[in-house]
């Protein structure tokens, strides 16, 4: 007999596997008397049972009242087909139209006088009772369900049934036979009418679309507007599935997901429908995607087996339905037990903006299931209630939490809690982590009074209060994990050189939320643009100026031009036009974002924007986004005066006509989530995860949205692609911080004697004795003498830095290391009463004057070829924390201003080359970046060592550089060996560009 390999193959093999029979025929007995071939605890249904009316499994409906309600059971005449039964049916159809099958099962329904159960929940350990009326729930699977009340040849391939009521249901393929799961899911488009009673809303919890390699499931049918998602488990951090060493790729959706148990707990905990708006038009079922579920699962899996005080990094993209995997473990964490005992009294979900922090509140009401649970705490006095009425769920922004903390002295100690971060990078450390630990930590003394009878006493308090606590787990959700992050919240993972390093506990990458369609990837569509200008004299003399500082003010003078931004300003306008409204973006509805690096800029573009909107005669205007007061022109004005609307109106009024801009400066550059965003105007320089969160602005999805236009007038795609790279997959820290570190920087701060270990010991034993301010200056001043005559000017930056880098250093490590040192603790209160009294030596600006001596010539700016960046398919290591510290004393250059200014526009202007622009581009820009990513370069810096040693890797890296250039540009290649002073030049402004040694004091 040859392998079936077609359609009804695949049916066999999952009802094989749920029921242990193929259910090829399933004998027709009395109702209620339907056999069960337990395996996974399936029974085989009869499609001939199945009620197109009142869309249930007769057979299994009176089977399982008949087994744990018989008194009901006759009463509702379920075994016979009665004016009776009828009514009954009529009401429970009713009842699943209006409230959806999982809140019929959780809830069951009222019909007359009868309170009837439909399906009994997970049971507890202990209640046998609970246990048996558990087993009396009766799993049936029915192959080839004829649904459809008046075409009824149409036949779903699988349906899924619990106590008769339908749950999901099934079309299958077989790539075999050349069709996959998108065939499938055409079929549900094109050929299941969603007007039929089984497809009705909520009625089934998820349609599934399912072959050999993929799954995807849909909650509402709704012709070609239904919407598939996928339930896979991603295979090599993007979409897909691995490899089955035991059958087909696939089998986990029925081995794992659909047995007894697992579907039993997704009724219960996470499939719902929710309100996304007012009336019942507004109404979505949810069910989970694979990640939530496998997140949330391997949580409470490790809670339930570790108990409290583990902590948990979660790097979610994007895309991810973080809102809900959130919800999803906070209402279970409330459930959670360790050894048959609670392990949580109070589950905090913290978040670090508003419109997350209400939008995770609404979302974890509507999943708990006990609603006097959740409560949002703005107060002090809010939180201390909610602990003491039994809250178990409380919700606060990540802004207010410390502070509400430090306030609830009078709440119980001794407590166990879950601490639920969202986008958590480096906020649980330092100040957020102590007060955090201060205000829920076990800190009282052996003798229970909190009064410390010794300095001794109160500083190894001080260092508890910092450490991350010991009876609270720690669940930190972030899409962009920095070193801190993980370093602090990672689990540890041992490498092939001895060090060990740290990963998140669960990852759902960037690169599987762009293959599955959960974001848009915006560096598909990347353009840099590069900015062109040539500066002239304005006066007649030729005064000196500092070379290497005048260009930065050059530079910075053009860039904010009030000419330069009108030009830009013209130019995104063009583009939007261009690029946007006429390629009807978003069904005509693209909107976008200019990112300016300060207040003022964000408000020159804005008047020019509106300025080039109305020169157009173009219907639509523009917004600004900015904090605070500023003064412009000698004008205090704000968010609300320049817009005409309140602040707290911005997001919504973007959404609305004829707003298209949304000009910012920091604000909405993080947390902001808008579908209609298309475009992004960047005009601040961004690395790093600022780069990542900025662009990412543009990811959301949205039905007609297929893809997304950064213009960056400040940045290059070397420089971008970096940033991503790190999180485009898994990231991973490379090692730990070495604390031994520390006990370096504390012996060269020591080592400068500008404080004695006495005045360190009388100076904190004051401050934490409540000594008055002028016994601790008395101190501070003494040291600052010293620093003034004993340390020279480089001295002077060598210390200062280091004492900054220990405050650095100290403020992370303190909160994870598992052993105390008093004396760290001592300095460190110490230095931060010292390093603000310290001050930097004085340098003289050689480049004061500079800009009201010259003027603009001309300026031109070019958008570059359209680059789709690609991303590396590797996991990503990223440094620890740095543990670098001193300073570094800027050098003069004095020269002639019209020497700055030939030597700046032969670099910035036009080159008679071939192709200048494209010379001018590698010289200012690639060149720099190249050499920048050099790893020795990189450690010759870090080093901290002669400069000259990283002038050596530096040559050295240069002139690789240039040599990869040789097909390119051969131009550029050839002046560079055969023009020694070109060379020079060349080497001298590289350097300079790139040489960076820890920021000044």
């Amino acid at each position: 007999m040859t392998t079936d390999t077609t359609e009804r193959g695949l049916e066999r093999l999952i009802c094989a596997a749920l029921t242990g029979s193929p259910c090829d025929r399933v004998p027709s007995g009395a109702v209620g008397e339907s056999p069960i071939d337990y395996n996974a605890g399936w029974a085989c249904g009869d499609p001939g049972d199945y009620d197109r009316e009142y869309c249930v499994d007769l057979v299994q409906l009176a089977a399982f009242l008949n087994a744990t309600q018989p008194q009901t059971a006759a009463r509702l005449d379920i075994d016979a087909d009665t004016p009776v039964r009828s009514k009954f049916l009529a009401r429970l159809k009713s009842e699943v139209s209006k409230r959806g099958t999982v809140d019929v099962l959780r809830n069951g329904l009222k019909h007359g006088p009868d309170s009837i159960d439909v399906f009994y929940g997970t049971p507890s350990r202990v209640n046998i009772q609970a246990a048996e009326r558990w087993e009396a729930n009766r799993f049936c699977i029915t192959r080839q369900l004829r649904y459809s009340l008046t075409d009824t040849r149409r036949a779903l391939d699988l349906c899924l049934f619990v106590n008769g009521l339908p749950i999901a249901t099934f079309e299958l393929k077989n790539s075999l036979t050349t069709q996959t799961a998108q065939d499938a899911i055409e079929q549900y488009m094109h050929d299941r009418d969603p007007r039929e009673p089984l497809f009705e809303l909520g009625r089934c919890m998820a349609h599934f679309a399912v072959d050999d390699n993929e799954v995807y499931f849909c909650t509402r049918l709704d012709g070609e507007r239904s919407i598939f998602l996928p339930f896979n488990r991603g295979w090599n951090d993007g979409t897909g599935n691995p490899p089955n060493p035991d059958g087909i790729k696939t089998a986990y959706l029925w081995q794992e997901t659909l047995t007894r148990e697992s579907l039993t707990n997704i009724i219960e905990n996470y499939a719902q429908i929710v309100q996304t708006g007012n009336g019942r038009n507004s109404r979505k079922q949810i069910w989970p995607r694979f990640h939530q579920l496998e997140v949330t699962r391997k949580l409470l899996e490790d809670v339930s087996q570790n108990g409290v005080g583990r902590r948990y990094l979660i790097q979610h993209s994007a895309g991810s339905g973080k809102s809900n995997s959130i919800a999803w473990l906070a209402h279970q964490l409330v459930g959670a037990e360790k050894d048959g005992a609670p392990v949580f009294d109070s589950i905090f979900v913290v978040t670090d903006r508003t419109i997350l922090d209400r939008q995770i509140q609404d979302t974890v009401k509507q999943y708990a299931q006990i609603g006097s649970v959740v409560h949002h705490a703005e107060k002090s006095v809010d939180l201390l209630r909610d602990i003491e009425l039994g809250k178990k769920i409380i919700i606060s922004t990540l802004q207010k939490f410390p502070y509400i903390l430090e306030s609830i002295g009078a709440a119980p100690r001794g407590r166990a809690f879950a601490i639920i971060i969202d986008e958590a990078h480096s906020g649980q450390g330092g100040s957020t982590s102590a007060a955090v630990s201060g205000a829920l930590g076990d800190h009282s003394a052996e003798d229970g009074d909190l009064a410390y009878h010794t300095v001794e006493d109160e500083i190894n308090r001080i260092i508890e209060s910092k450490k991350l606590l010991e009876n609270a787990s720690y669940f930190a959700f972030t899409a962009t994990p920095k070193n801190k992050t993980l370093e602090m919240f990672g689990e540890p993972v041992p490498r092939p050189d001895g060090a060990t390093g740290r990963r998140p506990f669960h990852s759902y990458t960037m690169k599987q939320a762009i293959q599955e369609g959960f974001i848009v990837d915006v560096l598909q569509h990347y353009t840099p643009v590069t900015s062109y200008y040539k500066l002239v004299k304005a006066v007649e003399d030729d005064p000196e100026f500092d070379a290497k500082r005048s260009h930065g003010k050059l530079r910075r003078y053009v860039e904010k031009h009030e000419h330069v931004i009108s030009l830009k300003a013209e130019m995104m306008v063009e583009h939007f036009y261009e690029n946007v409204l006429r390629q009807n973006k978003i069904g005509g509805k693209g909107r976008a974002m200019v990112v300016a690096d300060s207040i003022q800029k964000a408000i020159d573009y804005y008047h020019a924007v509106s300025r080039s909107l109305k020169d157009r005669k173009s219907p639509y205007e523009a917004i600004v986004a900015f904090s605070g007061e500023h003064d412009y022109r000698g004008t205090p004005v704000t968010e609300a005066s320049l817009n005409g609307f309140p602040t707290g109106q911005i997001a919504d009024k973007f959404k609305e006509e004829p707003y298209r801009f949304l000009v910012c400066a920091d604000k909405f550059q993080t947390g902001y989530d808008e579908p209609l965003l298309h475009t992004m105007y960047v005009d601040k320089m961004l690395a790093g995860v600022k780069a990542v969160q900025t662009l990412s602005r543009l990811n959301r999805s949205h039905p007609q949205k297929y893809d997304a236009f950064v213009l960056d007038f400040s940045n290059n795609a070397d420089t971008i692609e970096n940033a991503f790279a790190d999180y485009y997959r898994t990231t991973l820290l490379s090692n730990e911080t070495d604390p031994n570190r520390l006990h370096d920087l504390k012996a060269s701060l020591d080592g400068c004697r500008i404080y004695t270990p006495d005045q360190i010991e009388i100076l904190v034993e004051r401050y934490l004795g409540g000594a008055n301010r002028g016994e601790l200056d008395r101190i501070l001043d003494s040291c600052v003498t010293a620093y003034l005559e004993q340390l020279d000017e480089a001295g002077q930056i060598q210390f200062k830095g280091n004492a900054k880098a220990f405050l650095r250093a100290y403020g992370f490590l303190a909160s994870i290391l598992p052993y105390n040192i008093p004396e760290w603790e001592k300095i460190s209160i110490f230095l931060n009463f010292l390093v603000p009294k310290l001050p930097a030596p004085v340098e003289e600006d050689m480049s004061q004057g500079l800009l009201a001596a010259i003027d603009m010539d001309s300026y031109r700016a070019e958008k570059q070829a359209v680059r789709d960046i690609p991303l590396p398919d590797e996991d990503s290591d990223i440094e620890p924390v740095p543990e670098v510290g001193g300073g570094r004393k800027s050098e003069t250059e004095p020269d002639r201003l019209s020497n700055i200014l030939r030597d700046f526009n032969e670099k910035f202007g036009n080159i008679d080359w071939k192709d200048p622009d494209r010379i001018r581009k590698l010289i200012t820009e690639d060149l720099p970046d190249k050499v920048t990513d050099d790893r020795a370069y990189q450690n010759a810096i870090a080093s901290n060592t002669d400069p000259q040693n990283a002038r050596i890797e530096h040559d050295r890296a240069l002139e690789g550089a240039i040599t990869d250039l040789l097909s390119d540009d051969a131009d550029l290649f050839q002046k560079f060996n055969d023009d020694q002073s070109f060379r020079t030049w060349l080497s001298e402004m590289v350097f300079s560009l790139t040489y960076r040694k820890p920021p000044e004091p």
